[in-house]
């Protein structure tokens, strides 16, 4: 583990925004590699820009994408997935209900044996309906792609950045990440984490707009799964 990259995605969360770089700052050092803060803003409508901007000049780690205009949470990881230049990659959301206190856990999982650290919010801090609807979901996910994941919702990730790179995102297929990393050969590891309230801000996702896309990103991801190539070359005189 040479260099971290953490990727961000935000929207619209200029309250939190200087909680989580004082959270970043204080965990990086714990972490066992240089560290690079990247947020990518999604075209926020409310301050968030202006304090990011602010943040990249007070300290150099705090690096920034921002959209021209409104793509989602997807589009957001994977352009900071692009962007990033560390061989490891941390995400979280930016609404402060991960906690990045975690990843002093989290991280001593991450190697040779496992090339994904998920975390998995085991006292999930939602309303009801939302607790149920994930717990719903989370089911039916793992039923479909043969999947052991508690969580597959939760932000909090740590992902060998080789492998993140050669997987294809589209909309809301974020939620299928160590499915999609699986199909790369990635071992994952699930950890319990804290999982804080939102103070500030709005959700930006309600259950039935969740559970429609959700059905059909699961099509999407078993037609990729089904049809995923694994090659193994028993012998080659190309040299790379």
């Amino acid at each position: 583990m040479e260099k971290i990259s953490f990727v961000v995605p935000i929207y619209n969360e200029e309250e939190n925004l200087r909680p989580l770089a004082e959270e970043l700052q204080a965990v990086a050092p714990d972490l066992g590699a240089p560290c690079e803060f990247l947020l990518v803003d999604d075209c926020s409508t409310d301050a968030s820009l202006e304090i990011i901007k602010q943040l990249a000049t007070e300290d150099d780690r705090f690096r920034y994408i921002s959209f021209a205009r409104n793509c989602g949470q997807s589009a957001a990881m994977w352009a900071g997935f692009q962007h990033a230049s560390g061989d490891v990659i941390i995400t979280l959301d930016a609404d402060l209900q991960n906690d990045p206190a975690d990843l002093r856990e989290m991280i001593t999982h991450y190697g040779e044996d496992y090339q994904m650290v998920t975390g998995w919010r085991f006292n999930r801090q939602d309303s009801l309906s939302k607790k149920l609807a994930s717990k719903l979901g989370n089911r039916i996910r793992n039923w479909v792609t043969a999947d052991n994941i508690h969580d597959t919702g939760c932000s909090l990730k740590i992902m060998n950045a080789e492998m993140l790179k050669k997987v294809r995102i589209y909309k809301g297929l974020h939620r299928f990440l160590p499915t999609l990393m699986r199909l790369e050969g990635a071992r994952i590891k699930e950890v319990k984490v804290n999982h804080r309230p939102r103070l500030h801000g709005e959700s930006k996702y309600t259950n039935l707009r969740r559970g429609i896309e959700g059905l059909y990103d699961l099509i999407a991801v078993r037609w990729m799964m089904m049809r995923n190539l694994r090659i193994e070359i028993g012998e080659t005189n190309v040299r790379r």
